[in-house]
């Protein structure tokens, strides 16, 4: 058999782009390669209806580039509820590069890679997220105007972190609101996996509220600095899915609530920052509903970032900032209690109300 023929059939069968599962109707996705700084990136825009599509750019060790492509066509689509749930005049995109970025992220692989941002002429905005720094925005900010999250030095709003754990805590407060019958934290046993910018400040509001909570990382060193800088007790269970605990906030990353671990958890609430915590939203969502589990949907409540990064677009106050992270505590009530009505779980209701605020937006320009 020729070496063409057997080309032909092992491209046969991958499915197309078109076909992956996670693809959803996305408006445009751009494939960015440049030998000379070893730049692999891909952008997804999933929808600019409501305005250009801002997400962040993910840097990480990908196992294949099919992985990525997957990673960053769930990534902007969940940009684009985001946004419009939190009432922001946003579309939803997101940016992956492959690679190391302990290793392989250099100041010349950021221009490389804000030049293609430039190129799409602000139809995609770039910010900050999983291995990138505040810093790594401001070079992109050299060859590109089409960033933010840059440092305050810069005139940027620096690090979206702290914002985005603020959310984070808000959404939890709510559902704990909601599940027990009072915000108050005071005892409660939440383990919070993950403690990098997100996780960790969300550790020091949960403890200041009198939480009792467990962390857990792949990071030794991190685990124990956290753990001693504001008493949280290390994780050391075998299986953390069916820790004894109150609440789980997952604050790594996304697909831990899957078909292995949803029945292990015992938590009540899950309520954390990682993006695409349900590996499958109607599956997953529907048992943790038919189990009593309540789920915070993600893009609801780790909204705060990109409210924090949109400022610098909209010239918002920082108290005006602050005010619209915190209404996601009342948005969060207002999800929970529109799903029991409608006996849907609360991430179609909250699916359902950001793709209506889309769709109006759609038929008002048509």
């Amino acid at each position: 058999m020729s070496t063409e023929l057997l080309l032909a059939k092992e491209l046969h069968k991958v499915d197309p782009v078109f076909g992956q599962i996670s693809f959803d109707g996305h408006e445009q996705v751009v494939f960015c390669h440049d030998k000379d700084t070893g730049l692999k990136a891909i952008i997804g825009i999933h929808n600019t209806v409501l305005g250009p599509a801002l997400g962040g750019t993910r840097m990480w060790n990908y196992s294949n580039e099919w992985e990525a492509l997957n990673d960053v066509l769930r990534l902007s689509r969940g940009m684009s509820f985001k946004s419009s749930i939190s009432g922001l005049n946003l579309g939803g995109g997101k940016a992956v590069i492959i690679g190391d970025a302990k290793t392989q992220k250099t100041p010349e692989l950021m221009r490389r890679f804000g030049e293609f941002v430039d190129s799409l002429s602000g139809k995609y905005i770039t910010a900050e997220d999983v291995g990138m720094e505040t810093k790594d925005m401001d070079t992109v900010r050299e060859v590109t105007k089409y960033v933010t999250g840059i440092s305050k030095e810069k005139g940027g709003s620096g690090n979206p972190s702290p914002i985005t754990a603020y959310g984070v805590y808000m959404g939890l407060k709510a559902a704990a609101k909601y599940k027990f019958g009072s915000d108050n934290l005071d005892g409660k046993k939440v383990l919070v996996q993950g403690i990098g910018h997100v996780g960790e400040v969300l550790v020091q509001h949960l403890t200041e509220n009198g939480a009792i909570v467990s962390i857990s990382d792949i990071n030794e060193q991190r685990l124990h600095d956290v753990g001693a800088k504001y008493g949280a007790k290390i994780y050391t269970g075998d299986d953390l899915y069916s820790a004894d605990v109150d609440i789980y906030a997952p604050c790594a990353l996304g697909a831990t609530i899957n078909d292995k671990t949803i029945g292990q958890i015992k938590a009540k609430i899950i309520a954390g920052a990682a993006n695409n915590q349900l590996a499958n939203e109607v599956v997953h969502g529907n048992i943790l509903k038919d189990k009593g589990i309540l789920y915070a949907p993600d893009f609801l409540i780790n909204a705060g970032g990109v409210i924090n990064v949109y400022s610098e677009l909209a010239n918002l106050t920082k108290e005006q900032v602050m005010e619209k992270t915190e209404n996601i505590y009342n948005t969060s009530l207002e999800i929970f209690d529109f799903a029991s009505k409608n006996n849907i779980t609360t991430h179609q209701a909250a699916m359902s109300i950001a793709q209506k605020r889309i769709d109006d937006k759609k038929n008002e320009n048509s």
